[in-house]
């Protein structure tokens, strides 16, 4: 059952407040992004992690599913983008870094195979030799469990993969990991083309 609303569309003006704060050294020093350079923040939201890479003079822009996110991204100052990970705006191999924080579990509209298209579609606009950075909640953690129980009573239609899912899935899409390190209750991923 899907409800009639968008829950990130709900939360959208507090999300900054509420869920995130500024990208950690880990996620900066996985993405190598360099000023001047391009960065796509797939399912980015309000671009709370990818401002302060802006800032620092990486040209980013955020892609999202949702209006309100795509809104809140655009009053910072960011390129904001409203689109589907299933089918992104950009040619082949034309972005540089691409990061993808606490989203791939929510890459499940219309349905959970939209996960296998993600990774092939993510890979196809990476430049060869570019970064894809992902950070998801380790599924394995008690309080991973319980937020993606939180997840499934809210109907969100969240799935979590665990790492070695994950890893296999963007390796059977043509990536190539470049490292995994945890993060928190998370795990880093950094895979190539």
């Amino acid at each position: 059952m899907k409800l009639p609303f968008d829950h990130f569309d709900l939360i959208a003006g507090w999300y900054d407040r509420l869920l995130h704060s500024a990208a950690d050294d880990g996620l900066r020093d996985a993405l190598a992004a360099q000023p001047g350079g391009w960065l796509l923040d797939v399912g980015g939201g309000t671009g709370a992690l990818s401002a302060p890479l802006a800032a620092a003079g990486v040209r980013v822009a955020v892609c999202d599913l949702s209006r309100g996110m795509a809104r809140q991204a655009h009053a910072k100052g960011l390129r904001a983008l409203l689109g589907s990970v299933a089918r992104l705006p950009f040619a082949d191999g034309s972005v540089e870094r691409l990061l993808v924080v606490d989203a791939f579990h929510h890459f499940t509209r219309p349905s959970p195979t939209v996960q296998v298209q993600a990774a092939f579609e993510l890979l196809r606009v990476l430049q060869p030799g570019g970064r894809l950075v992902i950070q998801e909640m380790d599924i394995r953690r008690p309080g991973v469990k319980a937020l993606a129980l939180g997840e499934k009573l809210l109907l969100m239609g969240s799935r979590f993969l665990t790492p070695a899912q994950l890893v296999t899935l963007f390796e059977a899409a043509g990536a190539r990991m470049l490292a995994q390190q945890p993060s928190g209750s998370a795990v880093i991923f950094v895979f190539t083309r």
